[in-house]
């Protein structure tokens, strides 16, 4: 390296940028499969479509980590970032999943026309942290990890409760005979287990994969006990091409792409964060053109997922962490593992490998993953004044208050206009939405810079690795 190269424009040699390009795939493999395997099975596509979603997801995920890391013309923040599918867009698009009218090419008309309301408000976005500070955002994020642990108690007792299922005309809910036998449950326990002792026993990068080592564990046991097939596994091929549009052309509903702009703006804000603490640890200033751009690559990767047949992106927080854990900062190493994703994701057979997985196994995982969002946002909150400010107390509890009702009261807003419902019946949105609102009445509205300081230090405070 010579004396001019900033550390993070470094080359290192091919050999080690692919080992630490591995290392950074490694790290979000498991988040960034969790997505695609949560709205598939909601959906109850046949495996080989789930399997799709997993392709897609890797080829997507690798395209937008590129976008980003390497930059193009108005596009990319050029640090190393690698980019996956967010879990803040889960709740809304099993909202949409839900209803009939909607479906799958009505989560990719509203991922499309948010990726496109992304990259045009993006010059914009900076200006809107004055309305997401910590006790804004913490709370969000809280409310994401606790509805997102529905899907992690179900994955672990075996799928869900009951099933719906049309006797004589008439829909019915019907006991899941499969639901919380012991064999499955003692499998998510394993799981659990292993990766409870990763984490506490494993060093460096052993401790960094906890959660996929635990599920490559869960697989074995799940093998030798005859729970995980491999039938389609062999069925698939090596090598196929993700093509655009592979379920049909996307279909535009008001309410969801609506839905889907709001969390845009919430993943962008987010993003912000992850940027200004990337800056600092990499020691490049980033400037309001280069932050532009970083955003406005959140919006082309959103764009691009839902051409491609996948869902909304933003930068990994695990992997900004492993950047602090590594002290590695070209951003060639994430432009590596971008390029890794991408031919992972023209693998079906590694896509098949991941579909055949047990719901079990991913029960004991999805608990860990789905509860460090909740303990993320927990942890955000600690850096907010409950002390001398009393209103973020009501901030807090009447936000989260609201964020639990689709939770516990599904039938809550059943009387409101059907074409609500989507808004509604995500406590993700819901939570933004009142937080947003309760901040600006009790605390007003910050000036720009001391939010931007507000989320650095925020987005800083959190232990990503």
């Amino acid at each position: 390296m010579t004396q001019a190269t900033h550390p993070v424009d470094e080359r290192l040699p091919w050999p080690r940028l692919a080992t630490l390009g591995l290392q950074h795939v490694l790290v979000m493999y498991a988040g960034a499969v969790a997505v695609p395997l949560i709205i598939g099975r909601a959906l109850k596509l046949p495996p080989e479509d789930v399997a799709f979603l997993i392709s897609a997801d890797l080829f997507a995920c690798g395209v937008a980590t590129l976008i980003q890391s390497l930059g193009a013309p108005g596009l990319g923040i050029r640090l190393p970032v690698m980019m996956g599918v967010t879990f803040a867009a889960v709740g809304p698009m099993l909202s949409m999943a839900a209803s009939p009218d909607i479906g799958l090419l009505g989560i990719y008309g509203a991922v499309i026309a948010a990726g496109a309301f992304g990259m045009v408000v993006a010059p914009f976005i900076s200006r809107l942290l004055p309305l997401f500070p910590p006790v804004v955002t913490g709370t969000i994020i809280l409310v994401i990890g606790i509805s997102l642990m529905r899907v992690g108690i179900n994955w672990a007792g075996g799928g869900v409760p009951t099933h719906t299922k049309v006797v004589d005309g008439v829909a019915g809910a019907f006991p899941n005979p499969n639901y919380a036998q012991l064999e499955g449950l003692g499998l998510a326990l394993f799981v659990l287990l292993a990766i409870l002792a990763l984490t506490k026993w494993g060093k460096g990068f052993l401790a960094n994969v906890a959660v996929l080592l635990g599920i490559v564990a869960g697989c074995v046991l799940a093998s030798v006990m005859g729970v995980m097939h491999f039938e389609k596994v062999v069925d698939a091929p090596w090598f196929g091409l993700v093509l655009p549009f592979h379920f049909g052309a996307p279909s535009f509903h008001l309410v969801p792409v609506l839905t889907m702009c709001l969390v845009m703006i919430v993943v962008m804000i987010e993003s912000l964060g992850m940027f200004l603490a990337l800056a600092e640890m990499t020691g490049r200033p980033v400037d309001r053109t280069a932050l532009t751009a970083g955003l406005r690559a959140d919006g082309a990767g959103t764009l691009i997922g839902g051409i491609f047949n996948t869902f909304p992106y933003t930068s990994f927080s695990q992997n900004v962490g492993l950047v602090g854990v590594t002290g590695v900062r070209s951003r060639y190493v994430t432009a590596t593992g971008g390029l890794i994703m991408l031919a992972l994701g023209l693998m079906p057979k590694m896509a098949a490998i991941v579909e055949a997985v047990p719901v079990v196994v991913l029960g004991g995982a999805g608990l860990v993953m789905f509860g460090m969002v909740a303990a993320t946002g927990a942890r955000i909150l600690a850096q907010v004044d409950f002390r001398t400010n009393r209103f973020n107390l009501y901030i807090v509890a009447i936000s989260v208050g609201f964020g639990m009702i689709p939770l516990v009261a599904p039938n809550f807003f059943k009387n409101l206009p059907h074409a609500l419902h989507p808004l509604l019946e995500s406590g993700i949105l819901l939570a933004a939405l009142v937080a947003v609102l309760l901040n600006a009445f009790f605390n007003g509205v910050r000036s720009g810079q001391a939010a931007e300081r507000e989320v650095a230090a925020a987005a800083a405070a959190v232990e990503h690795g």
